[in-house]
């Protein structure tokens, strides 16, 4: 198996600590592949209800003038998300026991700042509890990055560092929803965005016809459809290639609830990718974001690349001879 994930995983820190623990827990996130945000405080139910995508939440159990203030608020915060894991910092011992049994429900572990590596291991079991390949995860990267650039030529493309969710939240008004299926994983791949004006190739190549305006709905599908193909090549079997080969219509869904659920809280493997107008700088960047979930199945172990010939993507109708 290859070396350690470089994927990372945003938490949403809530502590009221002195600068020295919150210094150890700064410490503690780079050093885990934590990427840690902050929030006033009576910003963070505002923030939970948002499009934030987060993989937990670090709470401390005093909080807000109140040594039982975390307690109470992260009965809040598991209400609201009941999906995101909360990690409770204790200030006398590492262990949800003493709690209320109504308390203890809405926690995932808790943890004493002297003891770290108590949390380090709690990751693995609520965030880091999959194991993504690096060949994968590059792998996906640069196939949706060429089928992008295929359909918005006119754009620089950037990708944020791959990361983790625990989250349902749907990012934008507009996304496509595909299934993905081979030896090693069934699930789905999502593509997210805002549904908003953005400048496509032109089909004429005189250069003074303008640029026209299409809706990102109106490719997102083609991209997804492309990602889809380029999986099917690269990463599935001989022997699913049947079973993938099925009709697959990427369905597009704009929902007013920016919200969807697979049934369980499995991590999910998330890419985001800004595009800038090359022609036009002032327009803001068009946000594509890209989720994996494989809930169904996932057996990294088996995950390997596909050897295939030209010949055999020839015969297959996926290559044309010049």
């Amino acid at each position: 198996m290859e070396a350690a994930h470089n994927v990372v995983s945003k938490v949403l820190i809530i502590d009221d600590g002195n600068a020295q623990t919150l210094d150890q827990i700064k410490s503690f996130c780079a050093e885990n592949d934590l990427i840690g945000v902050k929030t006033h405080s009576d910003n963070v139910m505002t923030v939970l209800k948002s499009n934030v995508d987060l993989g937990g939440v670090l709470l401390s159990e005093s909080y807000h003038d109140s040594p039982t203030g975390g307690i109470e608020l992260g009965l809040k915060i598991h209400k609201a998300r009941p999906e995101l894991p909360i990690f409770l910092r204790r200030h006398h011992e590492a262990s949800l026991d003493s709690l209320p049994a109504r308390a203890q429900s809405s926690f995932c572990a808790a943890y004493h700042i002297n003891d770290m590596e108590g949390l380090k291991r709690s990751l693995k079991d609520f965030i880091f509890s999959y194991y993504f390949p690096n060949t994968m995860v590059r792998g996906i990267q640069r196939i949706t990055e060429d089928a992008m650039l295929v359909y918005l030529r006119r754009f620089s493309l950037a990708c944020d560092a791959p990361y983790i969710v625990k989250d349902s939240i749907v990012c934008g008004e507009v996304f496509t929803l595909v299934p993905l299926e081979s030896k090693w994983c069934r699930g789905y791949m999502m593509l997210q965005s805002e549904n908003r004006a953005i400048r496509t190739e032109s089909a004429s190549h005189d250069p003074y016809v303008k640029p026209k305006l299409s809706r990102v709905s109106d490719v997102l599908g083609e991209i997804t459809n492309m990602v889809w193909g380029s999986f099917k090549s690269n990463y599935v079997g001989d022997e699913y290639r049947t079973l993938m080969s099925q009709i697959q219509v990427p369905m597009l869904v704009m929902l007013d609830e920016k919200n969807i659920s697979f049934g369980s809280s499995t991590p999910q493997l998330c890419f985001k990718y800004t595009l800038t107008d090359l022609d036009d700088q002032s327009a803001p960047p068009v946000k594509i974001y890209q989720r994996l979930v494989f809930n169904l199945s996932w057996s990294p172990e088996d995950f390997k690349e596909v050897q295939v010939s030209t010949e055999e993507l020839v015969d297959a109708g996926e290559l044309e001879l010049f």
